[in-house]
Order: structure tokens, then C-alpha cells, then sequence
């Protein structure tokens, strides 16, 4: 029990330090950006990385890593990120969390990266403990002109669990733009011909399911579900009008694999047919995935599917799919369906546009005696990751990620999608509440069949023109779980304005 309450502790504190490191640089770095009224351009590190990790009894697991950092200072980079398990044994291992990092050129081309990453997550029966992930690195990187590749040294480490290891790796790195109006609440229109926000031109709300064979055995030797529910998002890019590219993230909400994840990142290419409101396509994926039993050896997953779109309004299309996945290192190989809502957003053509706002949120939050499989009730902590679009002045969607990183429920995940409210009482104070819905599973919490439904309330104070600190309190339900406690949140959110269509 000692040893319990004091790897709570100093998982608390890492995530306290952590909180405290990211929110005094940004609040200095935003309180003094663009004067009011004008758009900014911060230069952005799209970055991802792959090491062998040594665990326990000398076992392998290759992990890969991708981070979007934003430079607040010259030099000086935060942001969020995500690392799980490629190879090995340990398919659907996932954390998801915030790194800081500082790069200094040493000579022309070359420099050097250094950074610490933290975050929460586990899964793939690994020994994580709680769930906290620490990642401190060493880069040495060379600049070919908009991207870089270099090698990597780094420690990763779960301290309440069983994982120290330090490895190299390599490194891929590319240069982008994150234009944005700060604050993000003052109507102005935008005539530059760059891409706005984070550059995706499109968002899509999947609803799927998995149909394994009827003999197909999970991980533990049972049979798996005849169907696996999941629900997710995914956000494309284009690079052409008719080819694009994106990143997918689902869980499972039915099917008796509570705790699956999947995080993957896509190719497509889409065709009119006839007039401009219904498409044929298609795509391919390659990531992660697993947990939940589903037997995706050490965690890469394939998927190809084609699709056909139809147009419903100016923004807003229904999109149905149909193919196939199957994890190359695993025997989990299922036809899938799904159907989504696609939401158009930004528009980089150089068109006269409007402006409309967005969120970025990063904070924790406690589970109040969240129920367990096995065991008594005990209270749990994540890490939580945030974004919010506005669809008014007042009114937003929301897709939220939250990964266990104290209360011994490592590899406990959520991934919740919802509507929220927000308004302001004076000037500095804002009041909100949110309504979730999603998946969740992992880390031994009882959440039934892994739909999760998380009313929220919220208040918060402005701390500058673009960041505000929020706590916020709700409560988090399972379906055919035990899983039902209160909630406390405590974020610290970036609110910036991108370009749409008027």
C-alpha cells in the first residue's frame, strides 16, 4: 500500500512539473504574440521516430513516435504526442501525452535536438505500472531543406512499472506553418494563401465494425466477437483535389474488445461522379493497433477499403466504406465497414475567408474509485488531450484523448467525441459544459462492453490573450460496466482563430 501511495505521488508530481514547465513558457510566449487583430505564423516540427525497446527478460519492442511541436521561442518547441508498439509482442502498448524540446544548430546543416517527453498510456500486457511514460532524448539532426533525418538517443522509462531502457533510434523530422489568429474570438477575414490551423481540410466522425472469422481466437485463446464495434475520427489533408492524406484514431465500443485501439496513418484518392456531390474513392492505412484480446502480435496494422461519398449540404457529406485490415505480425486479419460524417473544414485556395475559432486543450484528470475487473474500486488519473472547433459563437464539437498515468490501470484509454457550450461572465471568466461519448478500455477498468458516455462542467479564467486555465467536474459512465464515478479535470487550453469558407 506504501509502495502504491508513493508511486501515485511522484507520478503526480512529474505531471504537476510537467504542467507548470509547458504553461509558463506559452503563457509568456502567447501573452506577447501578434498585436490584436492580426494573423501569426509560428513555425512548426512534424516529427516522427522509431527505437528497439528493451523490457524485461530481454524482450524487443519497436516503437514508433509522432509529435507536433510548436516553437514558442526561437529554439524552444511544446507539444503533443503519441508513441505505441510497432513490433514485438506488445501490440496496442499507446501513450499519449506533451514533449518540450530545444534545438540548437551547431554547424550549417547540422543540430542538435534535445527534449523530454511525458505522457500517460500502456496496454499489450506490458509492465507499465500506472501508466506514466517518461522520454527524455538526445537528436543529432541534418537539414536537406523542409525535412531532416538524424539519429536519437533516449531513455524510456515507466517509473511505477518495470520498463528502463535506453536505446538509439532514428529520426524524421519536417518544417510547416501554424498560421493563426490569436485569441481567436475577433471576426477577421484572412487573404493569405497559406493553410490555416494545423493544415487538415477535413474531419470525419467514424461509427465501424470489425467481422472476424468464426473460428478467429483472440490473444487469450478465446473466441473473439462476431462483431467489434468501434468508433472513432479521422482528419485528411489534400495535396491535389483529388489526392489526400490524414491520420485515423478508433477504439472499441462493443464486441467484448474493450481496451482495442487503433492509431494509423492514410493515403487516398477520390473522384466526382457526375456532379460534385457524390464521390467514389479509395485509401490505404498503415499504424498501430491492438488490445482489447484482438491478436495483433507486436501492434503494425494494414488497411485498404474503398468508399463512396454523398454530399448532404456545403459542408457536410456521408461517407460509406467497406475493406479489409489485418495486422502482418498477428493472426487478426477481418473485413470492416463504416459510416462516417464528413465535415469540411479550411480552405487553403487563397480565397477571400473567415475566421473561425479552435481550441487546443492539454491537462489531467482524476477518476474518483473508478470500479475494476479485479479488486476494489480505487481512484485513477489520466492525461488528457483536447480539441474543439466552434460552430457558433458559442457552441463547439470536441474530440478529447485520455490515457491512464496513475492509480495502478496503466494502459486504461478514452477516446470521446461530443458537443460543448461556452460563454463568458466578464471579461476573464467563462463558463462550459460538455456532453461525451466514445470508447474506453485497458488497464483492468470495468467498463463493460467499452461505451462511455462523460457529462462535464466547466470554469475557467483567461491567462492571456489565447490561453485560459480550466477545472472542470462531471461524471464518467460505462455501458454494461461497473465503471461510474466522478470526475475532476484540470486543463490548461489554447485558443487560436483559422480560416473557413463563408
Amino acid at each position: 500500500m506504501n509502495t502504491c501511495c508513493h508511486s501515485r505521488r511522484r507520478a503526480l508530481a512529474a505531471l504537476r512539473a510537467l504542467c507548470l514547465a509547458l504553461a509558463l513558457p506559452c503563457a509568456a510566449a502567447f501573452a506577447q504574440s501578434a498585436s490584436p487583430n492580426a494573423w501569426a505564423r509560428t513555425n512548426v516540427d512534424l516529427r516522427v521516430t522509431y527505437e528497439s525497446v528493451t523490457l524485461p527478460g530481454d524482450e524487443k519492442m519497436g516503437l514508433v513516435g509522432a509529435s507536433y511541436l510548436a516553437e514558442l521561442h526561437e529554439g524552444l518547441c511544446v507539444g503533443p504526442a503519441v508513441y505505441g508498439a510497432a513490433s514485438g509482442e506488445r501490440g496496442g502498448l499507446f501513450t499519449v501525452g506533451a514533449e518540450a524540446a530545444l534545438c540548437i544548430r551547431l554547424a550549417g546543416p547540422l543540430a542538435l535536438q534535445t527534449g523530454l517527453y511525458v505522457g500517460g498510456g500502456g496496454g499489450g500486457g506490458a509492465p507499465v505500472g500506472g501508466g506514466l511514460m517518461l522520454r527524455p532524448h538526445a537528436d543529432l539532426l541534418w537539414d536537406f531543406g523542409g525535412y531532416r533525418l538524424g539519429v536519437s538517443i533516449s531513455n524510456v522509462r515507466f517509473p511505477s512499472g518495470e520498463i528502463n531502457s535506453t536505446q538509439f533510434g532514428l529520426v524524421l523530422a519536417m518544417n510547416t506553418k501554424f498560421v493563426h489568429l490569436p485569441g481567436g474570438t475577433d471576426p477577421m477575414a484572412y487573404f493569405g494563401g497559406l493553410r490555416t490551423g494545423v493544415g487538415f481540410d477535413r474531419i470525419l466522425g467514424v461509427a465501424g465494425a470489425y467481422r472476424p472469422a468464426s473460428d478467429a481466437l483472440g490473444k487469450s485463446g478465446a473466441p473473439l466477437g462476431a462483431t467489434i464495434g468501434t468508433v472513432g475520427m479521422r482528419a485528411d489533408h489534400f495535396f491535389t483535389p483529388n489526392f489526400f492524406g490524414g491520420i485515423e484514431a478508433n477504439a472499441a465500443a462493443s464486441g467484448g474488445a474493450a481496451g482495442y485501439a487503433e492509431f494509423l496513418g492514410t493515403l487516398g484518392l477520390q473522384w466526382p461522379v457526375g456532379s460534385d456531390r457524390f464521390t467514389l474513392g479509395g485509401r490505404v492505412a498503415l499504424g498501430m493497433g491492438g488490445g482489447g484480446d484482438v491478436p495483433t502480435g507486436g501492434g503494425l496494422l494494414g488497411k485498404a477499403a474503398l468508399d463512396a461519398a454523398l454530399r448532404l449540404s456545403r459542408n457536410v457529406s456521408l461517407n460509406l466504406e467497406a475493406g479489409w485490415a489485418r495486422a502482418p505480425q498477428g493472426s487478426f486479419s477481418a473485413p470492416f465497414g463504416s459510416l462516417a460524417l464528413m465535415w469540411d473544414l479550411d480552405h487553403g485556395n487563397g480565397a477571400p475567408t473567415v475566421q473561425t475559432r479552435e481550441e487546443f486543450a492539454s491537462g489531467i484528470e482524476t477518476y474518483h474509485l473508478a470500479a475494476r475487473k479485479k479488486g476494489p474500486p480505487a481512484t485513477l488519473d489520466n492525461v488528457t488531450l483536447k480539441f474543439n472547433r466552434f460552430v457558433s459563437e458559442s457552441f463547439y464539437l470536441t474530440g478529447q484523448v485520455h490515457s491512464a498515468y496513475a492509480g495502478d490501470a496503466g494502459g486504461f484509454s478514452v477516446g470521446l467525441i461530443g458537443v460543448g457550450v461556452q460563454q463568458m461572465l466578464g471579461e476573464h471568466v467563462l463558463v462550459g459544459a460538455e456532453l461525451l461519448a466514445g470508447a474506453a478500455g485497458g488497464g483492468g477498468v470495468d467498463t463493460g462492453n467499452g461505451a462511455v458516455v462523460q457529462p462535464m462542467a466547466y470554469v475557467g479564467v483567461d491567462l492571456s490573450r489565447s490561453l485560459s486555465l480550466r477545472l472542470g467536474a462531471g461524471r464518467v459512465m460505462s455501458g454494461g460496466g461497473g465503471l461510474d464515478s466522478n470526475v475532476l479535470d484540470l486543463t490548461l487550453a489554447f485558443s487560436f482563430g483559422v480560416a473557413s469558407r463563408p
